[in-house]
Parts: C-alpha cells; sequence; structure tokens
C-alpha cells in the first residue's frame, strides 16, 4: 500500500494505493485525474521542471524557464546539468524555446518572462 497527495487539483485527495493482479486499486480521489495521476506516480513519475539559465545583455542576470510539458522524474539532475551549461543573451519573449528537445524527452525548455536588452 502506498499513500500519496495528489497535487493535479487544489483539493489535495489522500489517495491510497494497492496494487494486485489487475493492477492499480486507486481510493480516496474524487475524480478521475486522481486515479491516472495516482497510478503515473506508481509506474512512470513526470514533473515540470522550473529553474533558470544565465542571461547576458540584460540587467538581469538569469532567465526564468520551465519545460513545457513534463519529463521523467528520474531525468531531473541531469537535465539541471544541462540548463547550467546554457547562456542566451536578451531580448527574450516569454514562449521563446530555450532548449529544443532538451536530452531526446521530446520537451522543449521555454522562457517564461519577457526580457528586454540593454
Amino acid at each position: 500500500m502506498t499513500e500519496l497527495i495528489c497535487i493535479v487539483c487544489p483539493v489535495g485527495c489522500h489517495l491510497t494505493i494497492n496494487e494486485n493482479e489487475e493492477g492499480f486499486k486507486v481510493e480516496g480521489n474524487t475524480c478521475k485525474r486522481g486515479e491516472k495521476y495516482a497510478i503515473e506516480e506508481m509506474t512512470n513519475p513526470k514533473r515540470v521542471i522550473t529553474s533558470t539559465v544565465k542571461l547576458q545583455n540584460s540587467y538581469l542576470h538569469l532567465l526564468p524557464v520551465k519545460t513545457e510539458d513534463t519529463i521523467p522524474k528520474d531525468m531531473i539532475f541531469e537535465i539541471m546539468e544541462e540548463l547550467d551549461k546554457i547562456e542566451v543573451s536578451a531580448p527574450i519573449n516569454v514562449g521563446d524555446i530555450i532548449v529544443e528537445n532538451i536530452l531526446d524527452t521530446g520537451v522543449n525548455v521555454i522562457s517564461t518572462k519577457n526580457i528586454e536588452a540593454c
């Protein structure tokens, strides 16, 4: 038995997950999204990364970025190491692709802030 708190919506359902011959049985969820979240957490946990990359030609020295979609949880540190190597130059707009298909995940890293050049 595994217990989780669902993070899909603000309700924060307390989930209990049991594995049996048919798969996973999820209890405590008030919607189908909670069941999907629990099964994914047990079989292939994923996360969105929010971080920063180095920024040139701006009053700021770091640009906030995030992954456009979830990435496998076990790749977080590897992706963070890659982001540490990235340096971009202003101007940058929200949604600009900073790294395309990071580490062959099929997920882009994008800017989350508009930055004007100095």
